[in-house]
């Protein structure tokens, strides 16, 4: 199947996604809350267990506000867990390793602990709560954005949190013991999805969505050179908590109302494919920079840029290479309604 094929099928009934290069970074000790809460940009001492706020999606920054990683905070019994690529674990486990003092935290790498698997589409909740105890199907179903909560399926435990990457409704599994129960989980997936349209998504399939979604990623949209605002990242930062690396900058950028570049969606001509790294101009002048493209089955060429903030409004007539274009709202495309099954 085309990947913008299996990507229209996400969108009318759901995709398993596997994400093995995904990791999971947790922070122990009897510290951690405090300690992690002045590292991160949103507030980790609000969380609590259960179905609201069990969870958060942050960023690291550097002190001079810039974005070093996007993560998405679980709270666990006797830890947190800091959900991230697995390729930028090291660089964040060394910048972080360098700023316990004298706290009580321990910083370990459980990637290879904990398995991961994602069902995104409209029938993904009802898909997954097919599997799931009626107690249990009450908690998931009562998920907000980013809490999490312990569930069983295939008799084995898993960890559901409510986030994903396609603009859909979205549970993300972490498995413990992936050698042992990943397969069980998995199997009881694809069986349970047969009368909901499930479709088995890979990374490309995975990408047009979250380019149709306007969802930045890290080394794409999200780097050291570019700050949580700019990537509107509003979400991820909480106003009212105390200091934190980089809070200064961001509490001025608040106060200023103001960035300099903004990121926007490109819908490119039919003709004209847009590529990362392209320039986006106006009147033949670069006023910013291609990150992510795709071609979505929806909208056609289609891209993620960060563009001079007076060029960002949603209209704004573009060329891209030797294509044209405009800047538009994001996201390109908007989620399904939660079909029935």
């Amino acid at each position: 199947m085309r990947a913008q094929d299996a990507a229209t099928q996400v969108r009318r009934g759901a995709g398993l996604f596997t994400f093995p290069a995904r990791g999971v970074l947790a922070v122990r000790g009897s510290d951690r809350t405090r300690w992690l809460n002045g590292m991160i940009s949103n507030d980790v001492a609000r969380l609590e267990p259960g179905t609201q706020a069990s969870g958060c999606y942050a960023t690291l920054l550097t002190p001079k506000g810039r974005i070093v990683a996007d993560l998405h905070v679980l709270l666990r019994p006797e830890e947190l867990w800091l959900e991230l690529p697995q390729a930028a674990i090291a660089g964040v486990t060394e910048r972080l390793a360098k700023l316990i003092i004298a706290d009580s935290v321990e910083l370990v790498d459980r990637s290879r602990e904990i398995g991961r698997l994602g069902v995104e589409g409209p029938k993904a909740l009802s898909l997954v709560c097919d599997l799931l105890s009626p107690a249990d199907e009450a908690l998931v179903v009562a998920l907000s954005l980013d809490a999490c909560v312990p569930a069983r399926i295939a008799g084995m435990d898993v960890v559901l949190c409510a986030f994903g990457w396609t603009g859909e409704r979205a549970l993300q599994l972490f498995v413990p013991e992936p050698a042992r129960a990943l397969g069980p989980v998995r199997d009881a997936l694809v069986a349970a999805g047969a009368r909901h349209g499930l479709i088995a998504g890979d990374n490309e399939v995975l990408e047009i969505l979250r380019v149709e979604a306007g969802i930045p990623r890290l080394h794409a949209e999200l780097s050291e050179e570019v700050l949580p605002p700019e990537a509107r990242l509003e979400r991820a930062i909480s106003y009212t908590k105390g200091c934190y690396t980089g809070q200064e900058i961001i509490a001025r950028l608040r106060s200023r109302g103001q960035v300099a570049h903004l990121l926007v969606g490109i819908a490119g001509d039919a003709g004209s494919a847009p590529e990362r790294g392209d320039a986006v101009k106006v009147s033949g002048e670069a006023v910013g920079e291609i990150t992510s493209a795709a071609l979505s089955p929806t909208v056609g060429p289609i891209a993620l840029a960060f563009v001079r903030r007076p060029h960002a409004e949603p209209g704004t007539l573009v060329t891209v290479g030797a294509g044209r274009g405009r800047v538009v709202a994001l996201p390109f495309v908007s989620s399904a309604p939660a079909a029935a099954s």
